[in-house]
């Protein structure tokens, strides 16, 4: 993984870049989702010796913020990567009500915790995603979003939906002049490597490519569809992908 302006972790290299997409991405978060966020926050705790801080609710496609009621709502819990990047867990709220329609991230659908997607930080989402298309990928439609922090602020921010083309593609995400969740002194487990597999490691690759992102670690391998990321925790290091083990 090379390194971006600000010490960022850059995703893709000067050549992977569609010449109309704009400045580099970089990694900006993985998004481990989560049935039972109490549970898997202990879990984590205990693997790591480092509990997630809260990091306030996600709003949108069923996922809003707390109190709305009949729209249920998923609280976020973070920890820093290094780098500019950080660790999103993200679960339903044991006091919320049910959404009137499906949460993002399929938690609603997952039997246990397991890390679902991940996001690259661009600027000028629009223009990135006709490049995409351009290439044979369509990213989705720009989605304007935002949502409170635990201490009153708020986060804006547009990106494109998840969990589109093989499930393994990055989402795209544009914070504008919004100020990165990294910067509010996250406890930090840095990142050791992020490793995927696919049916078709070819198919999951293109995507990825058509948005100018490479792959951050190893090339995918042949396997089921999923993602595994390795912290460096207090205790050891801790692959996280269906579930969470020390290695």
């Amino acid at each position: 993984m090379t390194r971006g302006s600000g010490g960022s972790e850059e995703t893709g290299s000067p050549e992977a870049e569609p010449p109309e997409a704009g400045s580099p991405a970089v990694l900006d978060h993985l998004v481990h989702a989560t049935p039972d966020l109490d549970r898997t926050l202990a879990e984590i705790a205990a693997l790591t010796g480092v509990r997630p801080v809260p990091g306030g609710s996600h709003p949108g496609r069923g996922t809003l913020p707390h109190g709305l009621k009949g729209r249920g709502g998923a609280p976020i819990h973070l920890l820093g990567l290094g780098g500019g990047a950080y660790f999103e867990i993200i679960g339903p709220g044991p006091e919320q009500p049910a959404p009137d329609r499906p949460r993002w991230f399929g938690v609603d659908a997952l039997t246990g915790p397991r890390l679902v997607t991940w996001a690259v930080r661009v600027t000028g989402i629009a223009a990135r995603g006709a490049a995409a298309r351009a290439h044979g990928y369509d990213p989705g439609t720009p989605v304007a979003m935002s949502r409170r922090t635990p201490d009153g602020g708020r986060l804006a921010w547009q990106l494109t939906p998840p969990g589109t083309g093989t499930g393994l593609a990055p989402f795209l995400l544009d914070r504008g002049g919004t100020p990165h969740p990294s910067g509010s002194a996250l406890p930090v487990l840095p990142l050791v490597s992020l490793t995927a597999s696919h049916p078709d490691p070819g198919a999951a690759r293109a995507e990825p490519a058509a948005l100018g992102v490479r792959w951050p670690g190893e090339p995918v391998t042949t396997g089921p569809t999923g993602l595994t990321a390795v912290l460096e925790g207090r205790h050891g290091r801790v692959a996280f992908g269906r579930g969470a083990v020390a290695v």
